[in-house]
């Protein structure tokens, strides 16, 4: 099988490949990939320091052809694409090719971008003098991606760092190497000079910590575990860099008495079980008010049973496995634990066989759950949900805000005073009303609150906060 190379400064290198294995059919090895040094990581930051200076000035057409072109490309290949993605994590291949279409957006979207970097002209308090406010290139950007949406997010972080002349080394998640491999081919025949981007695979504690370790990344864009992100936070401050998180969520949903209950019943079983519940933005926590709970779980559960879980790849899956072992003996351990904690397990929560070795799970309801919970509280990152009851709306959003995190949030409701009042009062980055938790658009800005986030938005004209630095530069005609 042949190995899939890391690219630096324009060269595929690497002979010593792990294995990436399909979490539908532990059978299938879906490709071999590299797994880069210490030393290969510091080539890689040495490459893309010596490429910025001429990136960084590159002409806006240039950018905006080599991102077009990959926009192009991927979206031609996205059933291919898709089907990879599938296999590599274990979305269903609906999903996969929906995620695949969703980078291209992002590259065709920051390809517009290119031409339309804009500065300010303001006169200054001084007579006779003139302010140009610019953006410019932060410098080599370190760039660090989750297993949950591989080709997703390294899109909308590649895509804006190009877009605004940074260079870039590249670390995709260990789980998921190919699709992340996939698209910096893609930009590499597109046409990108040697150096601008770089990508290293392996384990965090060698490439993570390398790029960590070096005063010559200017900036790091993560998403991941909140640990880990701290970890990010401490050694960027050491190193005066700049840094960007998104990091974990427990995302409330609240349906009130008033809401439709299909509209309800379908936002949450979206929100909750759907990507097998492996999305920071995932509803995990929903609070019901008294007057519909009881409605509300019935028909949540009706609709539980009708979810087919099996091989990503297959028509009749609604939802694939769990990404691998590790995960799903973490998943396994929290239902264990919201059990001994009190709570009531309404449905599932059983390890499935299927025709193929994978890690497959039933997804999981608890009720007559509390908030102090550990289920309630701490990210689970799987198709495990509980459910609280609740007095009334007060009571919801009190409960709704009572968490470290502040990610996304939803109602379920058809009062607009409700609505309303929800939208202006929610702690969480990003609001939905009637629909799930998970799931925004790609040129709209990304991100949370609390221990969510840190530091500037993600996507949409946004990027441009983390990816730029501002001058303020003065003339005397």
């Amino acid at each position: 099988m042949t190995i899939h190379q890391n690219l630096i400064a324009g060269e595929w290198v690497g002979s010593t490949g792990s294995e990436n294995v399909n979490p539908s059919d532990t059978n299938d090895i879906v490709g071999l990939y590299a797994q880069a040094t210490a030393d290969d990581v510091s080539q890689a930051i040495a490459a893309a320091k010596a490429a910025f200076p001429a990136w960084s000035r590159s002409g806006i057409l240039e950018r905006h052809a080599i991102l077009k072109k990959t926009a192009d490309e991927i979206l031609a290949r996205k059933q291919e694409l898709g089907t990879l993605l599938s296999r590599e994590e274990g979305k269903t291949l609906a999903e996969g090719i929906g995620e695949v279409t969703r980078a291209a957006q992002i590259f065709d979207f920051f390809a517009g971008e290119t031409l339309r970097l804009a500065g300010e002209v303001l006169p200054s308090a001084r007579p006779g003098i003139g302010v140009e406010i610019t953006r410019e290139p932060l410098g080599v950007i370190g760039i660090i991606t989750p297993w949950n949406f591989p080709i997703a997010i390294p899109a909308w972080k590649i895509a804006p760092a190009l877009c605004y002349g940074n260079t870039v080394v590249f670390k995709p998640a260990e789980l998921v190497p190919g699709c992340s491999w996939a698209i910096v081919d893609i930009l590499h025949r597109a046409g990108l000079p040697k150096g601008v981007l770089n990508l290293v695979m392996g384990p965090g504690s060698v490439v993570g910590q390398t790029m960590l370790d070096s005063p010559d990344i200017a900036g790091i864009t993560f998403t991941g575990s909140t640990g880990t992100g701290k970890r990010v936070a401490a050694a960027s401050i050491e190193h005066n860099r700049k840094f960007q998180l998104e990091m974990g969520g427990k995302n409330p949903m609240i349906v009130l008495d008033d809401a439709d209950l299909g509209v309800a019943v379908e936002a949450a079983a979206n929100s909750g079980f759907f990507s097998t519940g492996q999305r920071c933005t995932a509803s995990s926590r929903l609070i019901v008010t008294e007057g519909i709970h009881d409605k509300f779980v019935e028909a949540l559960t009706e609709r539980m049973k009708s979810i087919q879980v099996g091989h990503a790849l297959r028509p009749e899956t609604h939802i694939g496995p769990v990404v691998d072992v590790r995960q799903l003996k973490q998943d396994t351990d929290y239902i264990e634990i919201g059990v001994k904690e009190g709570a009531k397990l309404a449905f599932g929560g059983e390890r499935l066989e299927r025709d193929t070795p994978g890690f497959f799970l039933q997804p999981t309801l608890f009720t007559e759950a509390t908030n102090h919970m550990r289920i309630s509280r701490e990210e689970i990152f799987g198709p495990v949900v509980s459910l609280i009851r609740v007095k009334g709306y007060d009571e919801a959003l009190a409960m709704a805000n009572d968490t470290p995190f502040g990610l996304s949030a939803g109602i379920a409701t058809t009062s607009l005073k409700y609505a309303t009042h929800f939208k202006r009062n929610s702690e969480a980055g990003m609001v939905m009303v009637n629909l799930p938790t998970a799931g925004v658009d790609f040129h709209v800005p990304f991100g949370g609150r609390k221990a969510s986030s840190f530091g500037s938005r993600e996507q949409g004209k946004y990027a441009a906060e983390f990816f730029t630095v501002v001058k303020t530069a003065y003339t005397q005609a």
